[in-house]
Protein backbone atom coordinates (compact mmCIF):
# COMPACT_ATOMS: atom_id res chain seq x y z
CA UNK A 1 0.00 0.00 0.00
CA UNK A 2 1.02 3.65 -0.69
CA UNK A 3 2.17 5.47 2.44
CA UNK A 4 0.39 8.61 1.27
CA UNK A 5 -2.07 9.72 -1.39
CA UNK A 6 -0.12 10.19 -4.97
CA UNK A 7 -0.49 13.74 -6.62
CA UNK A 8 -3.21 14.66 -8.79
CA UNK A 9 -1.59 14.89 -12.12
CA UNK A 10 -1.97 18.38 -14.06
CA UNK A 11 -4.19 18.32 -17.09
CA UNK A 12 -3.33 21.29 -19.84
CA UNK A 13 -5.95 22.96 -20.75
CA UNK A 14 -7.16 22.41 -24.84
CA UNK A 15 -5.60 24.44 -27.33
CA UNK A 16 -9.02 26.02 -28.65
CA UNK A 17 -11.25 26.30 -25.94
CA UNK A 18 -8.51 27.05 -23.54
CA UNK A 19 -10.72 24.66 -20.86
CA UNK A 20 -9.92 21.81 -18.44
CA UNK A 21 -13.15 20.61 -19.17
CA UNK A 22 -12.67 19.94 -22.47
CA UNK A 23 -9.40 18.34 -21.96
CA UNK A 24 -10.03 15.81 -19.99
CA UNK A 25 -13.23 15.10 -22.27
CA UNK A 26 -10.60 14.11 -25.29
CA UNK A 27 -8.49 12.01 -22.57
CA UNK A 28 -11.39 10.43 -21.92
CA UNK A 29 -12.66 9.79 -25.72
CA UNK A 30 -9.03 8.89 -26.61
CA UNK A 31 -8.64 5.47 -27.46
CA UNK A 32 -5.06 3.46 -27.49
CA UNK A 33 -2.96 7.08 -26.76
CA UNK A 34 -4.15 8.88 -30.03
CA UNK A 35 -5.42 11.80 -28.81
CA UNK A 36 -5.09 13.90 -31.85
CA UNK A 37 -7.71 11.70 -33.52
CA UNK A 38 -9.81 12.04 -30.43
CA UNK A 39 -9.47 16.32 -30.76
CA UNK A 40 -10.51 15.88 -34.14
CA UNK A 41 -13.70 13.93 -33.20
CA UNK A 42 -14.70 16.54 -30.42
CA UNK A 43 -13.69 19.48 -32.22
CA UNK A 44 -15.83 18.17 -35.86
CA UNK A 45 -18.85 17.03 -33.02
CA UNK A 46 -18.68 20.91 -32.01
CA UNK A 47 -19.10 22.41 -35.27
CA UNK A 48 -21.68 19.41 -36.06
CA UNK A 49 -23.40 20.93 -33.14
CA UNK A 50 -22.91 24.80 -33.69
CA UNK A 51 -24.92 23.70 -37.20
CA UNK A 52 -27.62 21.84 -35.52
CA UNK A 53 -28.53 23.89 -32.48
CA UNK A 54 -28.47 27.59 -33.81
CA UNK A 55 -29.70 29.51 -30.58
CA UNK A 56 -26.36 28.36 -28.73
CA UNK A 57 -22.49 28.10 -28.67
CA UNK A 58 -21.56 24.77 -29.22
CA UNK A 59 -19.43 24.67 -26.38
CA UNK A 60 -22.14 26.02 -23.78
CA UNK A 61 -24.62 23.18 -25.57
CA UNK A 62 -21.32 20.79 -24.26
CA UNK A 63 -21.31 22.18 -21.00
CA UNK A 64 -25.07 22.01 -20.35
CA UNK A 65 -25.28 18.61 -21.22
CA UNK A 66 -22.52 17.66 -18.59
CA UNK A 67 -24.46 19.71 -16.22
CA UNK A 68 -27.71 17.67 -17.28
CA UNK A 69 -25.61 14.36 -17.08
CA UNK A 70 -23.56 14.70 -13.98
CA UNK A 71 -25.44 12.30 -11.11
CA UNK A 72 -25.82 13.56 -7.78
CA UNK A 73 -26.07 10.27 -5.76
CA UNK A 74 -24.65 7.45 -5.96
CA UNK A 75 -25.57 3.96 -3.97
CA UNK A 76 -21.41 1.91 -2.91
CA UNK A 77 -21.98 -1.77 -1.57
CA UNK A 78 -21.44 -2.08 2.42
CA UNK A 79 -20.58 -4.68 4.06
CA UNK A 80 -22.54 -4.88 7.82
CA UNK A 81 -23.39 -8.01 10.04
CA UNK A 82 -23.07 -10.22 7.11
CA UNK A 83 -25.13 -7.86 4.94
CA UNK A 84 -24.23 -5.90 2.04
CA UNK A 85 -26.25 -2.77 1.91
CA UNK A 86 -26.48 -0.42 -0.98
CA UNK A 87 -25.33 2.90 0.82
CA UNK A 88 -26.64 6.32 -0.98
CA UNK A 89 -23.77 8.39 -1.04
CA UNK A 90 -23.32 12.40 -2.52
CA UNK A 91 -21.03 12.21 -4.87
CA UNK A 92 -17.97 15.14 -5.36
CA UNK A 93 -18.00 17.58 -8.34
CA UNK A 94 -14.92 15.90 -9.63
CA UNK A 95 -16.18 12.66 -9.52
CA UNK A 96 -19.86 13.84 -11.31
CA UNK A 97 -17.99 15.13 -14.36
CA UNK A 98 -15.91 12.34 -14.63
CA UNK A 99 -19.27 9.93 -14.75
CA UNK A 100 -21.30 12.31 -16.97
CA UNK A 101 -18.35 12.06 -19.89
CA UNK A 102 -17.74 7.83 -19.13
CA UNK A 103 -21.56 7.64 -19.80
CA UNK A 104 -21.91 10.21 -22.54
CA UNK A 105 -18.86 8.66 -24.16
CA UNK A 106 -20.09 4.96 -23.50
CA UNK A 107 -23.28 5.27 -24.75
CA UNK A 108 -22.14 7.54 -27.80
CA UNK A 109 -19.66 4.54 -28.72
CA UNK A 110 -22.82 1.72 -28.52
CA UNK A 111 -24.80 3.63 -30.59
CA UNK A 112 -25.10 1.63 -34.20
CA UNK A 113 -24.16 3.28 -37.61
CA UNK A 114 -22.71 6.50 -38.25
CA UNK A 115 -19.29 7.95 -37.48
CA UNK A 116 -18.32 8.57 -33.68
CA UNK A 117 -18.71 12.53 -34.63
CA UNK A 118 -22.88 12.30 -35.51
CA UNK A 119 -22.75 9.68 -32.53
CA UNK A 120 -21.43 12.06 -29.93
CA UNK A 121 -22.89 14.79 -31.02
CA UNK A 122 -26.38 13.28 -30.68
CA UNK A 123 -25.56 12.31 -27.42
CA UNK A 124 -24.71 15.76 -26.61
CA UNK A 125 -27.71 17.59 -28.39
CA UNK A 126 -29.71 14.98 -26.56
CA UNK A 127 -28.07 15.04 -22.74
CA UNK A 128 -28.54 18.70 -23.26
CA UNK A 129 -31.91 18.76 -24.17
CA UNK A 130 -32.32 16.24 -21.23
CA UNK A 131 -33.25 13.04 -22.96
CA UNK A 132 -31.50 10.10 -24.39
CA UNK A 133 -29.27 7.21 -22.82
CA UNK A 134 -27.32 9.45 -20.50
CA UNK A 135 -29.88 11.14 -18.53
CA UNK A 136 -31.99 7.50 -18.64
CA UNK A 137 -28.54 6.78 -16.73
CA UNK A 138 -28.79 9.53 -14.19
CA UNK A 139 -32.12 8.81 -13.53
CA UNK A 140 -31.87 5.13 -12.41
CA UNK A 141 -29.19 5.83 -10.07
CA UNK A 142 -30.76 8.75 -8.46
CA UNK A 143 -33.98 6.24 -8.47
CA UNK A 144 -31.72 3.65 -7.13
CA UNK A 145 -30.30 5.77 -4.43
CA UNK A 146 -34.21 6.82 -3.47
CA UNK A 147 -35.09 3.20 -2.91
CA UNK A 148 -31.82 2.12 -0.60
CA UNK A 149 -32.43 5.57 1.32
CA UNK A 150 -33.28 3.87 4.62
CA UNK A 151 -29.52 2.76 4.53
CA UNK A 152 -27.81 6.30 4.58
CA UNK A 153 -27.25 6.21 7.93
CA UNK A 154 -24.55 3.41 7.31
CA UNK A 155 -22.01 5.95 5.97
Amino acid sequence: MRRRRPEKRKIVPDPIYGDLVVAKFVNNLMKGGKKSIAEKIFYQCLSLIEKKEKKDKSIDVFKKALKNASPVVEVKSKRIGGATYQVPIEIPENRRLALAMRWIISFARSKKGNSMVDKLASELIAAYNNDGSTIKKKEDTHKMAEANKAFAHFR
